[in-house]
């Protein structure tokens, strides 16, 4: 009887992590911007490529792409999708940013933060297949305007 209670305790713990760790397996790999299917404001910078992985027991998050003129941007993110704020670095618009994941981490609540005020929120949304993702987002720029991008990316 006890050999039995081990085993279907380990056999739970198995498929809890496989749970934890299979949420974020729809979001991770690499991310290209698809423009023919993407609505941005004019005048905004354009994330081109997205790459999320794991590092260690965080979430990596690399964006290469343009700014408003053109010229190549880079910025990382490290953290967790637990709606805490992580630091973002090479990025002159943000310092802070966080995800929370819903729907069995299908879904992603996005919190960009500049000297402690939110600047942009969003949403990431991977679709059922995992070959689509598709970010929607609302804020303000440098200038104050108001900007607001749905952005296709196509998984490479």
């Amino acid at each position: 009887m006890r050999s039995k209670t081990i085993i279907f305790t380990l056999a739970v713990c198995f498929i809890v992590s496989a749970m934890c760790f299979a949420s974020h397996d729809v979001q991770m790999g690499t991310w290209k911007l698809n423009e023919a299917k993407s609505k941005l404001t004019p005048g905004t910078g354009k994330n081109l490529t997205v790459v999320y992985e794991m590092a260690g027991e965080n979430i990596k998050v690399t964006v290469d792409g343009v700014d408003k003129d053109g010229n190549p941007t880079h910025n990382e993110w490290t953290g967790k999708f637990d709606g805490k704020d992580y630091a973002v670095t090479g990025d002159p618009t943000s310092d802070m940013r966080s995800y929370e994941e819903e729907n069995n981490g299908q879904t992603l609540d996005l919190k960009i933060e500049k000297d402690g005020k939110t600047t942009m929120t969003g949403e990431i949304v991977v679709s059922k297949d995992g070959k689509t993702r598709t970010v929607h987002t609302k804020g303000k720029n440098a200038e104050g305007k108001k900007i607001e991008n749905h952005a296709v990316y196509d998984k490479q």
